[in-house]
């Protein structure tokens, strides 16, 4: 009787810290979902043309740890941040990071990129929403068909490759 009512106690200890586990893993997006809601957006900002209705901080394009971020290639600058909306207007050739280094030196390579058919990827170091420290960040850039905009949004991931990402992206 006693080593049942441990077995149980051990098993409900076990079952709880999985459960704890994935109920936190749920909370990071994952790159296929970052693929996805890319393609959403600029599907969405192709037919509207308004990157303003990305800057809402409780929305479709807020979701886990990520978001979904807009560039006007044509002007340069941050077209929609809906967690930063002080980037809004900002050169994307000025954008730092945590350590002061510009994260786009090269704003019109990263615009063509996107642009592609499978669009790019980019790492760059990056605070989490609700941190202080910068982490790797890997960012899927798309860009919105008939409009100067490119839409992204990015992982936290310290692994990923931008070729293991890249094969994602391309995919239908």
């Amino acid at each position: 009787m006693k080593t049942s009512k441990i077995f149980a106690a051990a098993a409900v200890a076990v079952l709880s810290a999985a459960l704890c586990t994935v109920a936190v893993g749920q909370d990071h997006a994952t790159a296929q979902e970052v693929v996805a809601k890319v393609r959403e957006a600029a599907s969405t900002l192709s037919k509207t043309g308004d990157p303003a209705q990305f800057n809402q901080k409780e929305g479709p394009w807020v979701w886990k740890d990520t978001y979904i971020f807009i560039d006007d290639c044509d002007k340069k600058v941050v077209a929609a941040h809906p967690l930063k909306p002080e980037q809004i207007g900002q050169d994307m050739g000025s954008i730092k990071d945590p350590k002061g280094n510009n994260i786009f030196p090269n704003p019109k390579a990263l615009c063509e990129a996107a642009r592609k058919p499978s669009g790019t990827w980019a790492e760059y170091l990056w605070t989490k929403p609700g941190e202080k420290e910068g982490s790797r960040k890997v960012s899927y850039f798309l860009g919105a068909k008939g409009t100067p905009y490119v839409v992204a949004a990015g992982v936290y991931d310290d692994k990923a490759t931008i070729k293991e990402l890249s094969k994602l992206s391309s995919m239908k």
